[in-house]
């Protein structure tokens, strides 16, 4: 018996992995978050005896007790989760309560929001010249914080920010990056990216706030930040350079020009120059 930590993807049913869709699909017990998770990827099998369970209203208790039943009847369950069930799931204590159970898990990851995100801007989240990092964090509220992780440690290093949990507090999030991104620093907000009713919004740190405000947005969106949102001066990248060769393409000779004419020997040269 095993218990599959599965991520679903950010919302659309089609962005769920092929591995996590067979998964699903052969257990007998699925646990999902309902309030994040789209009931369409349990469409193949929900006129079947698979048993389904939202646990949106139920605790981690509650979980584990369903988790000891099926482990008692021999049965895999599928703990499904939004995003990538890594970043921000919630997992860590479900996998030590089954660790102290001796209960077998294994984590099937999934397309997380901010990938989904920038490929709904359409936009390259790392560009040769602009930035080469990107930081994925929270912000501060209920969850205890290292000091080292606060907002302007991370902001000091100018990397592209993906900062989730944070809508409703961004006009503080504005206040503490201004000082290090500046006032016309691109933003993009996306609003539950891949749903039927995505939504965002792009502007700038000085007028973002208003922005997201006029949209309403209160939860579960995405806070996108940095110069790459908004440039078109970056580097071409080394890795299709016809100057930069790689064990899949070795540098090419180029072709010199065939010379009619013989070249003029040293000797003669110096001969010529005599005279």
């Amino acid at each position: 018996m095993t218990v599959y930590f599965i991520g679903a993807g950010p919302g659309d049913p089609e962005l769920i992995t092929v591995k996590a869709q067979k998964i699903i699909n052969r257990c007998p017990l699925i646990l999902y978050a309902g309030s994040l998770v789209p009931r369409d990827i349990f469409h193949d099998i929900e006129q079947s005896s698979v048993q389904i369970i939202d646990t949106a209203p139920i605790h981690l208790d509650e979980i584990i007790e369903h988790i000891q039943q099926a482990n008692k009847n021999g049965h895999d369950v599928a703990r499904v989760h939004s995003g990538d069930p890594s970043l921000y799931g919630a997992i860590g204590e479900q996998i030590r309560r089954l660790e102290n159970l001796g209960i077998n898990y294994e984590i099937i990851p999934g397309v997380t929001a901010t990938s989904a995100s920038a490929a709904w801007l359409g936009k390259e989240l790392t560009l040769s010249g602009v930035s080469q990092t990107i930081i994925m964090t929270r912000f501060e509220g209920k969850t205890p914080f290292p000091e080292k992780e606060r907002l302007p440690a991370l902001a000091a290093s100018g990397a592209t920010l993906a900062i989730h949990l944070g809508v409703s507090h961004i006009h503080k999030i504005v206040e503490q990056l201004i000082p290090f991104y500046g006032t016309d620093c691109p933003v993009a907000v996306c609003y539950r990216t891949s749903w039927p009713d995505q939504d965002k919004v792009i502007g700038r740190l000085d007028n973002i706030v208003e922005k997201v405000r006029a949209k309403k947005f209160t939860r579960t969106s995405l806070i996108l930040v940095g110069r790459v949102l908004d440039t078109s001066q970056f580097d071409d990248s080394y890795l299709y350079n016809e100057n930069q060769a790689h064990i899949y393409r070795p540098k090419v000779k180029k072709n010199t020009k065939n010379k009619k004419d013989k070249e003029i020997p040293a000797s003669a040269s110096v001969h010529s120059s005599i005279k």
